[in-house]
């Protein structure tokens, strides 16, 4: 099998798999949101995470877990946002504490990285998970999230190869180009609106524009982990995907705009039922 009919084989099983765990809702979706929670600490450790900088021990992994439970067991937004914050504040207090000697890397530096990937991590799970909370909203909210974040990839893809041009940030991602990004923002807010005037969305001029920030924020969540990669001298933070890499590199876009959209829907409705005020009943 070649990588590119891995990679359509791959992407096929993790769509079908994630649109089904997100139709059935509740405890089934919040497991899901759990497991990427913690692949994506883990895949975040292995590739920010001296070797040598073990100072903390077990510590972020074990506050990592008792959120992962809280999630889980859907624990209301303040306990969950509550967790995180604390999780943060622990981690880097305990890094700042620690003694490091002269030939190994800071403990302090390596506390910042896993607190980083605390909230990077967690801050996932609890967005994705809220914003599908156990109802109809929830489940258009996450549909046009997908469908949003999907396309601007599908569409920043063919349409920078198509037409090339200037590059996006060529530091970061020299594979992107301005072009791809403004075709990815194109397809991002068409596919958005065509879900919500499917699902009988009435707003359509303001998910219009909401599509089109995240469809920014996708983006920009993907230089991100660029980013993180390039600072640490990786090409993929994982090799846990066949033919795509890990999943951080499959759901760095969505990470961001999953929080984007959160935020937004928090502003327009309540922190626990965020989509109600996106996709009202």
């Amino acid at each position: 099998m070649s990588n590119l009919q891995l990679r359509v084989v791959s992407a096929v099983v993790l769509a079908v798999v994630t649109l089904g765990l997100t139709w059935l809702g509740g405890l089934p979706f919040r497991l899901l949101c759990a497991a990427m929670t913690i692949l994506i600490f883990y895949e975040w450790t292995r590739m920010c995470r001296p070797v040598a900088a073990t100072g903390l021990g077990l510590l972020p992994e074990a506050l990592l877990l008792v959120f992962v439970g809280a999630l889980v067991a859907g624990l209301p937004a303040s306990w969950l946002l509550l967790l995180v914050a604390v999780m943060v504040v622990v981690t880097v207090v305990a890094a700042s504490m620690g003694q490091p000697s002269t030939d190994q890397p800071s403990m302090h530096q390596a506390g910042q990285w896993d607190a980083s990937g605390l909230a990077y991590a967690a801050i996932a799970g609890l967005s994705l998970a809220l914003l599908r909370d156990g109802d109809r909203p929830g489940l258009v909210a996450i549909l046009f999230l997908f469908a949003v974040v999907w396309a601007t990839d599908i569409a920043a893809y063919f349409v920078g190869r198509a037409v090339g041009g200037p590059k996006l940030a060529p530091s970061i991602s020299p594979g992107k180009t301005q072009s791809g990004a403004l075709g990815g923002a194109v397809g991002g807010v068409v596919a958005g609106l065509l879900l919500a005037a499917a699902a009988g969305a009435g707003n359509l001029a303001v998910l219009g524009v909401v599509a089109l920030v995240l469809s920014i924020v996708s983006q920009a969540g993907d230089l991100f982990e660029s980013w993180v990669k390039r600072r640490h001298n990786r090409k993929d933070s994982g090799t846990l995907i066949p033919g795509h890499g890990g999943v951080m590199d499959r759901v760095d876009g969505l990470v961001a705009a999953a929080f984007a959209l959160y935020v937004i829907g928090w502003i327009s409705a309540t922190a626990d039922h965020p989509a109600q005020g996106l996709f009202p009943v």
